[in-house]
């Protein structure tokens, strides 16, 4: 797939293009990325109710211990939250959007100036002095970075509360001081430096390519949210990007409709697998 110009695309259903999507990762060692929320869980009310079903948590296991399968759970979450969560070994967390890794033989944390917590410190009472007027909406303190979640606000006032947000960050935005990014019913404020979902994405399959010369390898990435497209976009000529969702114009080639057949998938790639020890056999 490399040497290719490649834009964005109008994604097709993976079940309807099955033999198309098998053909793309045979006898191949899939490095799996899965984003959390709205993924591997359904969206909810509030972050703390995203549980993993036993059904969910089970397919995970029984993907982890593949011989030729390596698992990469990657989120806009803290990693010590991701990890509780999921709490499966032998997966590799990402956490903060990429700012936080760890997993077997890796523990990364990407260099952020030692201002910047006093900077999110600072920031926590000026966004709540603005947005504390409206009902629904909450401020979640990662470490790494700060996320405003409004999914319970009105959906009237989502308009003036991002216009709070932007207010209390504005000046420390002209000044480069901080990052923002929005996601599903949520705002971020982030370190000010090119990272990413997509460059954790590239620097981890990197690692690994690296490291298991003799194995061909393709990344595949599972998500549904406008962080995404980062990783989307960064592995278009290197691997598959699947969309969860209604579909739609993406770097992603493509999609499924809900996480009940993102289930379905993993399902699938374990068939997939096992088909293939046979063969060997």
């Amino acid at each position: 797939m490399s040497g290719r110009c490649w834009k964005a695309v109008k994604m097709r259903h993976v079940f309807s293009h099955f033999s198309e999507f098998k053909e793309n990762i045979y006898n191949k060692h899939l490095m799996l990325f899965l984003d959390y929320d709205g993924t591997l869980t359904p969206i909810v009310d509030k972050p703390q109710r995203a549980l993993l079903s036993k059904k969910t948590k089970q397919l995970l296991s029984d993907l982890t211990r593949q011989r030729d399968y390596t698992i990469v759970v990657i989120t806009g979450r803290a990693l010590k939250d991701i990890k509780r969560l999921v709490g499966i070994k032998g997966i590799i967390y990402v956490g903060n959007h990429g700012f936080e890794i760890e997993g077997p033989q890796i523990r990364f944390r990407s260099p952020v100036y030692s201002g910047f917590r006093k900077i999110l410190r600072e920031l926590k009472p000026e966004i709540l002095e603005q947005v504390s007027r409206f009902k629904g909406v909450f401020l979640e303190d990662k470490g790494f970075s700060l996320s405003l979640h409004y999914r319970l606000a009105k959906r009237s006032l989502i308009s003036e509360i991002k216009t709070a947000f932007e207010k209390s960050v504005m000046e420390y935005m002209l000044t480069h001081k901080v990052k923002t990014n929005s996601g599903k019913m949520v705002m971020e404020i982030r370190p000010p430096v090119p990272w990413d979902k997509g460059k954790a994405v590239l620097w981890l399959f990197a690692r690994q390519k690296f490291a298991n010369k003799a194995v061909p390898l393709l990344p595949l990435y599972i998500g549904d949210d406008i962080t995404d497209d980062d990783a989307f976009r960064a592995l278009r000529n290197k691997g598959i990007g699947v969309y969860v969702g209604t579909p739609k114009e993406s770097y992603a080639r493509f999609y499924v409709r809900n996480t009940k057949e993102v289930l379905r998938l993993f399902q699938e790639l374990l068939r997939l697998k096992e088909g293939d020890t046979q063969c060997r056999n």
